[in-house]
């Protein structure tokens, strides 16, 4: 070996930076970008590295679902992982079968599988969680959103619930929540309640109906069973936590037919699934 003053020849200069080198670093793979890490749902393609990321606790994603590949809108916790894939081998239709073959016999069912804008994606359930691979020439990029209500850090106060209802005759609360498609109510639902709870003790003339939205998304009858469960939830929830008599209360369900906004968009959607106060 020949060294002139100091300086490696460039054959062995290579030689000693691929020994100190991993074996993907070796192949051009990049670092991940700093705080990235790969999904616990879903492990990555070999050759690929994470460029960028991204993370919301709570946001909403259009999803492709059904064979037509129609667009969904999931709202909960939302995390992007985007891979760019430096190996030769690298396939987009071969990362969304790796996916779909790694997600079936975790008790996933396969939503969607097939081109989007022009490329080959899959969407997957579990649950309320989603998975959602799509793919582009040299790169990849994984979705996971686990559904849930937006939580409300914003409460209304028993003394509008009363102006409300004295000139309207009904109020609408967004502070009761809910599971996706489910009945029972949720703790973070408490503050609302104690003000709802304070409106009737404070007014003990005041006799209501508990009426229980939904949005158009699913089956009327669905819709409609579903809105009176949480209609009956929230009755119970005063009842027996806040001491209302339970004849002061009723439980109504009205499914869609009373939305207040388009449920053409996903504001219009959230606003229509809801609980009203109405007068007796």
């Amino acid at each position: 070996m020949k060294l002139t003053k100091g300086v490696l020849s460039g054959s062995v200069l290579l030689a000693v930076l691929l020994v100190g080198a991993t074996p993907l670093q070796a192949q051009g793979v990049k670092p991940d970008k700093e705080g990235c890490r790969d999904s616990p749902l879903l492990s990555r393609v070999s050759g690929c590295y994470i460029y960028d990321c991204d993370r919301s606790d709570w946001d909403a994603v259009k999803l492709p679902v059904g064979a037509e590949g129609t667009v969904q809108t999931i709202e909960g916790e939302k995390v992007h992982i985007y891979y760019e894939c430096v190996s030769e081998s690298y396939s987009r239709l071969k990362v969304v079968r790796n996916a779909e073959a790694a997600l079936r016999p975790a008790g996933y069912t396969i939503e969607f599988s097939g081109t989007w804008e022009n490329d080959p994606a899959i969407t997957a359930r579990k649950g309320p969680q989603w998975v959602f691979v799509t793919t582009g020439s040299d790169r990849y990029h994984v979705t996971t959103v686990k559904a849930e209500e937006m939580v409300q850090e914003m409460q209304t106060t028993a003394a509008v619930m009363a102006n409300d209802i004295s000139a309207t005759g009904h109020f609408a609360v967004y502070g009761i929540y809910f599971d996706t498609d489910q009945a029972e109510v949720k703790p973070e639902s408490e503050p609302a309640l104690a003000e709802m709870a304070k409106l009737l003790k404070d007014n003990p003339s005041l006799n209501v109906f508990i009426v229980g939205h939904t949005d158009s998304t699913g089956t009327f009858d669905h819709n409609l069973k579903l809105s009176l469960d949480r209609a009956t939830g929230v009755v119970n929830a005063l009842v027996g936590g806040h001491g209302i008599a339970a004849a002061r209360l009723k439980a109504v369900g009205d499914g869609p037919t009373a939305p207040v906004a388009s449920n053409d968009t996903d504001e219009g959607r959230a606003k229509n699934r809801r609980v009203e106060l109405v007068k007796r």
